[in-house]
């Protein structure tokens, strides 16, 4: 074999365990018992790290090309990487063009190309208009569609009405393609105060629960697969619930920042934690804790949505909504895990397998033979405090700057090669990829 990682714990489909993985030409092709593999050159973990299968992040806003000054493909996957994440999911919006036809993607692509530490895949997406694009930009490749139920914050990529997403989920239906959803009903949502009381007030649960239960009925009339974003309502797990005891074809997922930040913790000026939905509070988030323990809520994704500092200035009724936190979510997500009693395989599945899984990529998201190489050396009990001049995105702006984190990433390997940072190796991915 080209590589071996040794472990005392590494986390596999069977759960943690002392194992050697063997790596041939950038593929996993055997995980044995610690000590039993020979190769050319061997890694091996210290006491305190543990192998992890490389996290796929299903839901990054890149913004590349139009607002590179945003982010970059060359930051974002840096940050990625930094992160943990071997594979990345681009959003079809914030860049421009949005990725709305062939066309457009082929731009995104020639955006990316070269520029990627990690593998990098394209949603396409969902506007009023564009239904004969559909079928098209699925063959191109992209891994399903987004569309937005209320203003997606950028006026080039238009919300679609309750008849324009029960024709475009008739239409994916035809070749069952996925369709994800930022479910907001807009006669929920009022204009915001300038403070964050002001601001969550104008986007209640009842916005969540009234755009997923009409995203129910339209699944359940069509039989198209789909899959809800960035859930932040505890209230609305409800439909999620329900749905799924039917039968009905619908995943969801959340973000690490609704399994950290409470509402009460967020002060008037403090912008950098404006996102929609919004971060609800403290009975909230234990809410949203016990849907991802029941697997009502499937995985968990950064949504990461950066912008300039200039962006976040003003106050919660004019910033840009979004949070950056592509670098961090691992270890965000694995501080709150381990308060309530999860282990890495719990953070493993929500993060790798369950992402991979959702966009079919059937050599991501696990430490198994036939898998790409893509593994993480992760120190669970380390604690650093984040440092946002320490981030590799474009833009030093978190809301998790100062906070204190358990879980530091010492190493990333993309298919049996260690990203160092100094020479992009990702891929383009298209749907399909084994």
């Amino acid at each position: 074999m080209d590589l071996v990682f040794r472990a005392n714990r590494a986390i596999t489909p069977d759960g943690g365990t002392a194992a050697d993985v063997g790596v041939r030409d950038g593929r996993i092709v055997a995980v044995a018992e610690r000590g039993r593999l020979v190769g050319d050159r061997v890694v091996e973990l210290a006491e305190d790290e543990v192998l992890l299968p490389g996290l796929v992040d299903t839901h990054v806003h890149v913004n590349d090309p139009g607002r590179a000054e945003w982010e970059g493909f060359a930051t974002a996957t840096r940050a990625a990487a930094a992160g943990g994440v071997t594979t990345i999911v681009d959003m079809p919006l914030n860049s421009l063009p949005p990725t709305t036809s062939v066309d457009a993607l082929e731009v995104k692509r020639a955006a990316a190309r070269g520029n990627a530490h990690v593998d990098v895949g394209f949603w396409g997406g969902i506007v009023p208009g564009n239904l004969a694009d559909l079928r098209p930009l699925h063959d191109a490749g992209v891994f399903g569609f987004k569309c937005f139920l209320i203003h997606s914050g950028v006026d080039e990529f238009p919300h679609v009405s309750s008849a324009q997403l029960a024709a475009s989920l008739t239409e994916l239906r035809s070749f069952d393609a996925l369709a994800i959803v930022h479910a907001e009903h807009p006669s929920d949502v009022t204009e915001p105060g300038p403070d964050y009381p002001g601001f969550l007030a104008s986007r209640p649960h009842r916005a969540e629960h009234h755009a997923i239960a009409d995203l129910v009925r339209v699944a359940r009339e069509t039989g198209a697969r789909v899959h809800v974003l960035h859930l932040s309502s505890g209230e609305a797990l409800s439909e999620v619930e329900a749905a799924k005891e039917e039968g009905l074809r619908l995943t969801a997922e959340t973000c690490p920042h609704y399994l950290t930040f409470v509402a009460e913790e967020i002060g008037d000026r403090a912008t950098q934690f404006k996102c929609c939905p919004p971060i609800r509070d403290a009975a909230n988030r234990e809410l949203v804790w016990r849907g991802l323990r029941a697997g009502s809520i499937d995985l968990v994704v950064s949504d990461h949505s950066p912008c300039t500092p200039e962006l976040k200035e003003g106050d919660f009724a004019t910033a840009w909504g979004g949070i950056a936190s592509l670098q961090l979510g691992l270890s965000a997500v694995w501080t709150q895990a381990r308060q309530r009693g999860h282990a890495l395989t719990d953070v493993v599945r929500w993060m790798a397998a369950g992402p991979a899984e959702l966009v079919g990529l059937r050599r991501k998201g696990r430490i198994a033979e036939g898998h790409d190489a893509d593994l993480v050396v992760f120190a669970p009990d380390e604690a650093f405090v984040v440092d946002r001049a320490a981030l590799h995105h474009r833009n030093p702006v978190t809301p998790y700057h100062g906070r204190p984190l358990a879980g530091v990433v010492r190493q990333t390997w993309l298919r049996g090669k260690r990203i160092t940072g100094d020479r992009p190796q990702g891929r383009l991915l298209s749907r399909g990829d084994a």
